[in-house]
């Protein structure tokens, strides 16, 4: 396998290091780059606490703020830890009164953490370390903390050490192999379990998530253990986010409400609810409680709004917001922060050509203060972002981002490229990204499809593009495809297709569907192989996304658009390049390895396959990798679309 992938490689390399517009997109890739990236900062105890990564910085460093307008400080330097730059930052909990952090450490992309503590006043490491803390979530307790963790291998049959996460209690100094096992003992292993905790530490929630469609949630009070663990909700097809305070347990839910109600409950009754905001004809992204306002981040057609409630529900203003734009959020995290016990909401702000803008609030005042910039890369030329809507094959109306330059018009021949993702309730809201801006400075068009499957419009959109369900993803990005050359931008030979991961699932059916709709094909870090994915790595976590062949009926979905199933031996398809990772502890490599194999073997395609060694799914990547990622990928789209004749 080494000596064919290396050979792979080569062939690679060959291609496209021979592509003139490579280098050229290499450098313009770094200025763009170079602006960096932040996470929304985390207002704790008078401090905010942010990753950051500048200019030349392989990877992000944590940095703490005594004040609001105080300046920052390098807390954490993986730049310093590796010369390497493949150690990173995967997470990281700032304790209840900001004087320690617990983060996790990775290197070379594997997401395979080890838990470390952190003094804020000296810089000071505790010694502390736990293994196996992978994806892990910590909640900061009066004794210590919960966090979670998976088995060491060799514990457990091969393979699970990747599933059976559990929630232990630490106290500083104790020996990690003594701690206690408190939550998921008995649970399907496939469960992702998370925990947080009340700002004084009493009370802590504790979460169990059956893929992205629903979740249990409990409570232990640790003032009164003898409560045991106690049932918030349990055994109902809902996704519910929990947030508790001191003296109250705040929820988010989609029970009775695909586009999401936020309900309270008392800590000594956490199973009675009572609705507090009910749900509205925009869903809830995001949400973050002050000690007596709540602010709530809701998408319209996939762009963000903020507004600020009162305690009981009363809408008290709506925050202004710039243009076309984003609120950072992702599955089970509400892209806001909030000061829990005082008045500060912060947020982070961006746009497809405009780099994050971090904000504090006070929603009290409503007086908002800018607390980090992003500089924006200097060159960028006018760049729009018009929103148009299609009709899928069922009649569906889906909306589309159009990013072009401003005096780019639709000709019928703009080299095009289309995007989307289209699952596990990910919504594709605008984001600043380099290839992006690159591809439409350069005088393309770059096209984001919010089809089916995420969270756009609620729940029910993520339910019409799963399971049973997911042909209707596919035939939106069809139809997105008809649109881009219908209204005139583009023709077929004009078209490539980008995705990656779950929009790696994306583009791979999309090319075995239909090869005579795109121009050429990129596929990263892809599931292809619908029918083993579940025995690969952590896949088995998605099956309540995606159904199991293991399933008859279920088998008979996936065996439908399974791309990897679908290669027609003898047909064209068009032009694609597969690129992996070794380090991927999410997808495995072997999907992309497989594919590239049989397509070269069994078709008239130019199929390329890209490993890279030191990397894994794209959590952690460093500057340089990043640099060339998308410098290949961006080239090749270029060569095959004819973008330099533009």
């Amino acid at each position: 396998m080494r000596s064919w992938t290396s050979a792979q490689n080569a062939r690679t390399r060959a291609v496209l290091d021979r592509i003139p517009q490579r280098a050229r997109f290499a450098a313009r890739l770094r200025e763009l780059l170079a602006v960096g990236l932040m996470d929304t900062p985390r207002p704790v105890a008078g401090k905010l606490f942010h990753l950051r990564r500048e200019g030349e910085q392989r990877q992000v460093v944590l940095y703490v703020r005594d004040a609001l307008h105080g300046e920052d400080r390098a807390l954490v330097d993986p730049n310093g830890l590796d010369p390497a730059g493949l150690t990173t930052i995967d997470w990281w909990y700032p304790s209840r009164d900001g004087a320690l952090v617990a983060y996790g450490l990775s290197h070379g992309g594997t997401e395979m953490s080890t838990l470390h503590v952190i003094e804020v006043a000296t810089g000071h490491d505790t010694g502390e370390r736990i293994e196996h803390t992978q994806r892990a979530s910590v909640a900061w307790t009066r004794d210590g903390f919960f966090y979670t963790a998976h088995p060491a291998a060799g514990t457990v049959a091969p393979g699970d050490e990747h599933y059976f996460s559990r929630v232990r209690h630490h106290r500083l100094g104790d020996d990690p192999a003594r701690d206690e096992v408190i939550f998921g003992e008995g649970r399907p292993k496939e469960d992702i379990i998370a925990v947080t905790a009340s700002p004084d530490g009493r009370w802590t929630v504790l979460l169990a998530y059956h893929g992205w469609l629903r979740n249990d949630a409990y409570l232990l009070d640790g003032e009164r253990p003898e409560r045991g663990i106690r049932t918030v909700i349990e055994g109902e097809t809902a996704l519910t986010y929990a947030s508790p305070m001191n003296d109250r347990l705040w929820l988010v839910t989609n029970l009775d409400a695909p586009n999401y109600r936020i309900v309270a409950a008392s800590p000594d009754a956490p199973s009675e609810w009572t609705t507090i905001i009910p749900e509205g004809e925009h869903p809830i992204e995001g949400r973050a409680f002050t000690r007596d306002r709540i602010a709530v981040h809701t998408l319209e057609h996939a762009t963000s709004r903020l507004t600020i409630f009162t305690a009981d529900g009363r809408r008290e203003r709506d925050v202004a917001l710039p243009g076309v734009g984003s609120i950072d959020a992702m599955p089970f995290d509400t892209g806001l922060r909030a000061d829990r016990e005082g008045d500060l909401v912060v947020y982070q702000w961006h746009s497809f050509a405009d780099p994050a803008t971090a904000h504090a609030l006070d929603v009290r005042t409503g007086v908002i203060t800018e607390i980090a910039r992003l500089r924006r890369p200097a060159g960028i030329p006018e760049i729009v972002v018009d929103r148009t809507r299609y009709r899928s094959k069922d009649g569906t109306e889906v909306p589309m981002f159009l990013i072009h330059r401003a005096d780019v018009r639709a000709t019928g021949s703009v080299p095009t490229v289309l995007n989307g993702y289209g699952g596990f309730n990910v919504a594709r809201t605008p984001a600043y990204s380099a290839a992006t801006v690159l591809w439409a400075e350069q005088g393309g068009l770059f096209a984001v499809a919010n089809l089916r499957g995420g969270a756009e419009y609620g729940e029910r959109w993520h339910r019409d593009g799963m399971l049973a369900k997911k042909q209707n993803v596919f035939d939106d990005f069809h139809a997105a495809a008809e649109h881009l050359a219908a209204s005139g931008w583009t023709r077929a030979d004009r078209l490539g297709i980008w995705g990656g991961s779950n929009g790696g699932l994306l583009v791979g059916a999309a090319m075995t569907q239909r090869p005579e709709l795109y121009g050429a094909v990129v596929c990263a870090v892809p599931l292809l192989d619908m029918l083993r994915y579940q025995h690969l790595l952590i896949a088995r976590l998605w099956i309540a996304e995606y159904g199991s062949s293991e399933d008859a009926e279920q088998f008979r979905w996936l065996r439908a658009y399974s791309p990897y199933q679908n290669v027609r031996a003898g047909r064209a398809y068009p032009p694609i390049l597969l690129t992996t990772a070794e380090g991927d502890s999410r997808v495995d490599p072997m999907h992309a390895r497989k594919m590239a194999a049989l397509l070269q073997c069994e078709t008239h395609t130019l199929a390329l396959l890209r490993v890279d060694v030191d990397a894994g799914h794209g959590i952690g990547k460093p500057l340089d990798k990043q640099v060339d990622d998308a410098a290949d990928w961006t080239a090749f789209l270029a060569w095959r679309l004819g973008l330099a004749e533009v």
